[in-house]
């Protein structure tokens, strides 16, 4: 069996929220993109919340100046946002659901109940020329949703995975493991490329590092709070390992 590599991608939002705690202009979420991007990245990922919580506007600006490697630009299916998007035009473009109060991002899209209006998305951004994706959880029913509204991609939803496996829940961690699987692998096989992330760690990615239909994990929280004990740079190499070695 040919071993297909696995792209990572660093999601560099952290990094904005230090910077926004003290209204200053560090430490610069440019600035640890391009570290990402000379420590084994192969994209960036930057969320523009509605709220601009972390990432502001600018930071889309300069980011699409700076970095070499391609920006998956993270954002919910609005008005605003898509207007944003289809202003820049970036590489990717993954859709989440959003809610005001959320600290984090909580569960994944339903694309099947909103099928008619992400189609709308899809088709737009896809004419700008980004790469969509969805970001779902395992259900069937969003996987076939996500292929009938014309995504090429989908990024599984890992956090209740991680949450399990931290609160030492390992029967049911074991559970939605399984489940996250056969989600790629239904995912796969409709012809959609996988993608997976959300809560992974060093502790937590090797099972999703291996699973052949993974093309791309998407990390940033666990790599920014990394950072403050052995620095952005090594932090993300030592992802980079872990992935590489899952993957043999």
């Amino acid at each position: 069996m040919t071993i297909r590599p696995i792209r990572l991608g660093v999601n560099i939002d952290h990094v904005a929220t230090l910077r926004n705690a003290r209204g200053s202009a560090y430490p610069d979420p440019v600035r640890a993109a391009l570290v990402a991007q000379d420590s084994g990245a192969d994209g960036i990922t930057a969320h523009l919340r509605e709220d601009r919580r972390h990432i502001i506007d600018s930071d889309i600006d300069r980011l699409m100046a700076a970095i070499a490697v391609p920006l998956n630009f993270e954002m919910a299916a609005t008005t605003e946002m898509q207007a944003i998007a289809l202003r820049h035009r970036p590489h990717a473009v993954c859709l989440v659901p959003e809610k005001r109060e959320e600290r984090t991002t909580e569960g994944g899209l339903d694309v099947a109940s909103d099928c008619n209006r992400l189609a709308d998305f899809v088709a737009s951004l896809s004419a700008a020329g980004s790469r969509v994706s969805l970001f779902i959880g395992h259900d069937p029913r969003q996987i076939d949703a996500a292929v009938r509204v014309g995504a090429p991609v989908v990024e599984l939803h890992t956090g209740q995975y991680c949450d399990l496996v931290a609160e030492g829940k390992a029967e049911k961690a074991a559970l939605e493991l399984a489940a996250l699987m056969q989600g790629a692998r239904l995912a796969h096989s409709a012809g959609l490329e996988v993608h997976a992330g959300h809560g992974l760690s060093f502790s937590t990615v090797s099972p999703f590092a291996a699973m052949q239909e993974i093309a791309e994990l998407n990390i940033g929280h666990f790599l920014v709070s990394e950072a403050v004990f052995m620095g952005l740079g090594p932090a993300i190499a030592e992802m980079r390992r872990l992935m590489d070695a899952a993957r043999i």
